[in-house]
This record gives C-alpha cells, sequence and structure tokens, in this order.
C-alpha cells in the first residue's frame, strides 16, 4: 500500500519557489497526500496527522524566515508519534548560517532527506550535520515553477521589442534577477563582440536588480556605457503578471547565460525560456552528472533548445553560439507529458 504523506505549507499570498513546489506536490500527491499550515496550532496537527504516514517539509520557505520554533516542534511532534519525516532540501550552503542552524535540528530528526541537486546533496555531505543526519537520501528533479499562459498580453515593453526587431536588430535576452553570481554583465560583452562583427544588436534584460548588492546597478550602467551600450540596453523590472512577462520573451531572438558555477538544474530562469521555445545558450555544468537525474533538461538540450558552451567560454565562443542560435531554431517537445513525467518521478521517490 502506497504511503501517505501532510505536506506542510505557509499563509503566504506571495509564494516562493519552494513554496510553490510544495503546494503543486500536494497536489500531484493527490489521495497519497494532504496539507496542513503551519501555524495552525500542534493540537490540530497532531489529529490530522493521525491519518498520514509523514509529514514532509520542504526548506528553506521565505515565509518561514520568522518561524523559529514550529519548524522544529512539527518533525519533533512526528517523531514522537513514530511517524517519517521526509525533508527536501533546495538551499544549503547559500543559506545564511543562522538559518542552517535553525534546520539543523530539522535535519537531524528527518527520516530522509531529498536534495533538489547533486551540488546541494553534495554541499550538505561536507557539513558536519551530515555525521548525524540520516543515510537515507535522494535526489530528485525539479519542474519548472513558471509556464507560457494560454494567452499572452502586450505591453510597451513587448511592443518596444517588437519594434527592435522590425528594425532589423536581434534582440538578446536574459530572465530573471540580476546579482553578481549570475555574471548579467558578461551578455554586454557577448553583445559588444555580436556588434564588432557587424550585427545589430538590441539587449533585454527581463527582471530587476537585487537590492543592497555590491552596488549592482550602478556598476551595470558603468559597463554599458564602457561597452558603447547604452542605448541598445533595457532592464524592465520585476513583472508580475505571466502573460505580460511571456509576451516579453515573444520577441526575444536568442536567451543567453553566462554563470559563474555553470549551468545547475535549479536554473529556473533557464528552464522558463527554454520550454517557451526559444534558443538559450549557457555555458556547461562544472560536475559531468549534473544534469542526469533532470530529464526535463536533457530533453531541451537533445532538441537544441538548450545550447552548452563550454562552462569557462570567453565571449567570443559564446558570440559565435548565440549567432548559430539565431540561425537555426530548437524542436519543439512535448512540454506537458515531460512534466508529468518529471512529477512521477518525484512522487515515486517520496
Amino acid at each position: 500500500m502506497s504511503k501517505r504523506y501532510l505536506v506542510l505549507l505557509s499563509r503566504a499570498s506571495e509564494t516562493c519557489g519552494v513554496e510553490e513546489f510544495a503546494r503543486q506536490l500536494a497536489r500531484r500527491l493527490a489521495d497519497r497526500g494532504g496539507t496542513w499550515v503551519l501555524g495552525d496550532g500542534i493540537a490540530g496537527f497532531l489529529e490530522r496527522l493521525r491519518q498520514f504516514d509523514g509529514v514532509l517539509l520542504n526548506f528553506p520557505v521565505v515565509a518561514w524566515k520568522k518561524e523559529l520554533v514550529r519548524p522544529v516542534l512539527i518533525p519533533l511532534a512526528a517523531r514522537f508519534k513514530r511517524k517519517e519525516v521526509v525533508v527536501v532540501l533546495h538551499e544549503w550552503q547559500a543559506l545564511d548560517w543562522k538559518r542552517r542552524v535553525v534546520l539543523a535540528p530539522v535535519l537531524a530528526l528527518a527520516t530522509r532527506i531529498i536534495f533538489s541537486a547533486p551540488e546541494i546533496a553534495d554541499e550538505f555531505g561536507r557539513s558536519p550535520l551530515s555525521r548525524v543526519a540520516t543515510a537515507d537520501r535522494r535526489l530528485i528533479p525539479i519542474p519548472p515553477n513558471l509556464l507560457p499562459p494560454p494567452e499572452l498580453h502586450a505591453s510597451p515593453v513587448s511592443a518596444l521589442l517588437h519594434e527592435q526587431r522590425r528594425l532589423g536588430r536581434v534582440v538578446l535576452g536574459q530572465f530573471g534577477s540580476i546579482y553578481p553570481k549570475k555574471q548579467s554583465t558578461a551578455v554586454l560583452q557577448v553583445a559588444e563582440r555580436l556588434i564588432a562583427r557587424g550585427n545589430d544588436v538590441f539587449v533585454v534584460f527581463i527582471g530587476s536588480f537585487i537590492k543592497g548588492m555590491d552596488n549592482v546597478e550602478a556598476e551595470f550602467a558603468r559597463l554599458a556605457e564602457a561597452a558603447g551600450l547604452t542605448d541598445r540596453v533595457l532592464v524592465t523590472g520585476y513583472v508580475k503578471n505571466d502573460a505580460e512577462l511571456f509576451a516579453m520573451f515573444e520577441p526575444v531572438d536568442v536567451f543567453c547565460y553566462v554563470f559563474s558555477e555553470g549551468l545547475t538544474s535549479r536554473r529556473a530562469s533557464v528552464l522558463a525560456a527554454a520550454l517557451f521555445g526559444k534558443p538559450v545558450v549557457v555555458n556547461a555544468p562544472v560536475r559531468a552528472d549534473a544534469l542526469r537525474h533532470h530529464g526535463l533538461y536533457q530533453k531541451l538540450i537533445d532538441a537544441r533548445a538548450v545550447r552548452l558552451v563550454p562552462t569557462d567560454a570567453n565571449p567570443e565562443t559564446v558570440a559565435d553560439a548565440v549567432a548559430s542560435a539565431t540561425a537555426t531554431p530548437p524542436e519543439r517537445i512535448d512540454l506537458q507529458t515531460e512534466i508529468d513525467g518529471m512529477w512521477r518521478t518525484i512522487t515515486n521517490t517520496i
């Protein structure tokens, strides 16, 4: 008989990626799962838990940042009732050390730990906590948390981008927040190389700067000006509406990323662009097995929707790949079939 799990959720109306994964997971578990909102009371939780074989927690959830006690009480109470405690860990080393301290007792109580990527499993494996935590550790692929809606809504930004294409320009894009580790300014270097070869290029960054991080915006503007790209670069800012967001993807010819650590399976921005049907040029993972567990990424690479360049590729090499991508569109894949397959893998692993 299949085991049943109670999935912990937050009350958040604006969800982070981890919270959204938890909510989708509860839906995908169907009659094998149920939900409990953290903060509804420990007595009610224990009563509800009687119907399940275990509790399932995802970390880190942004809405739980101020919660110090209850995320520990829940697994403690579950273990007292001889129930399983399954933790899905989406981040580890990237977390502030204080958050790792708060999570330490939860992970020590876990009967199974599931990681979102092999890199996260390695980070946890190198920590002292790993020595006292369960040896039942597994790996799952994380599905895209952002998919193109049935209808797109035009906006002044999407109209501007379509106008750039009508002018004969190649629209080079990047989607997601702008921060140092993402190396967004590397795309400016790629655009500079393409223009030097005689290509007319316009660059759009669909997203916003991370606030309070090392003067990111000022440094970005300085580099754009130094490259002579000031009138060829647009940063849209955060786009809340999905229909407007993906309408901005439509006129982009190629998306481009050059990550400091190479591509990892957890890069949702790359997935979103590729799933829209646009070619994405990105530097390859450092680890040879980084994408092995993620069937959707492998499918996108096979379909030439995701085009890998060497991890340490220079701007000239990336520019070559971008130029090639504009000439050869990717193959279409059966998106729903692939995503359904991912969720079957996830629920079977859990």
